[in-house]
């Protein structure tokens, strides 16, 4: 994050947005298994594989489906070349229009949205901002404030925290959305993701890597 501008700040922290609240909609519908964050899949697989329960099955399904469109993503970032970021955000649009408007499909459409979000920010072939999982970002907060207290960069903290406040007002959107709307909750990150799509493709300027 700290290698970025204002204009990437901007979208890392409103794709962090889009990860929570889709994540937050996944959870409800999945009763307690997660549409982006794997790492608490993995760990709900292993519990259902120690109990014998179908939730590791499930789990598991999940979490392929992710790595599917984490491939997804890659791809597409890799044929569209330096148009790469409007090009994954339209793919993670259609993906989240598709489980919108049909809600039988919204399970799938939502894990393989979220493995192709983490596409938007790769360089050289690497993710340089993880925007649906926040562990690093809290690493990252933490040595942060450690090196501002010992005189190092005072503000190096603040990207990692607004990309973790940025992933906690989506899931609070998400968690309020889901219990009030009279429409699928679905169609407004699929319509955010549309903006960021324009945004990216107006705004950014173009990668030379």
């Amino acid at each position: 994050m700290t290698r970025y501008d204002r204009r990437h700040w901007f979208l890392a922290v409103s794709l962090s947005m889009l990860a929570g609240y889709v994540d937050v909609i996944g959870f409800i519908r999945l009763g307690g298994l997660f549409v982006s964050f794997m790492s608490g899949n993995s760990t709900r697989f292993a519990v259902g594989v120690a109990e014998g329960t179908d939730v590791a099955m499930r789990a598991g399904a999940i979490i392929a489906l992710f790595v599917f469109g984490a491939a997804m993503g890659a791809v597409v970032a890799r044929m569209a070349g330096q148009r790469r970021k409007p090009a994954v955000l339209a793919a993670v649009s259609a993906l989240l229009t598709l489980g919108a408007a049909l809600p039988n499909l919204s399970i799938p459409a939502m894990v393989l949205a979220m493995g192709v979000v983490n596409a938007v920010f790769l360089q050289a072939g690497e993710v340089s901002v993880g925007v649906t999982y926040m562990t690093g970002a809290l690493v990252k907060l933490g040595q942060g404030i450690g090196n501002a207290i010992t005189g190092g960069n005072r503000t190096g903290w603040l990207p990692h925290a607004m990309l973790w406040l940025g992933l906690m007002t989506g899931a609070l959107l998400g968690a309020y959305c889901h219990a009030g709307l009279m429409f699928d909750a679905l169609w407004l990150p699929a319509l955010w993701s549309l903006f960021l799509t324009l945004f990216a493709g107006l705004f950014l300027p173009r990668p030379s890597d």
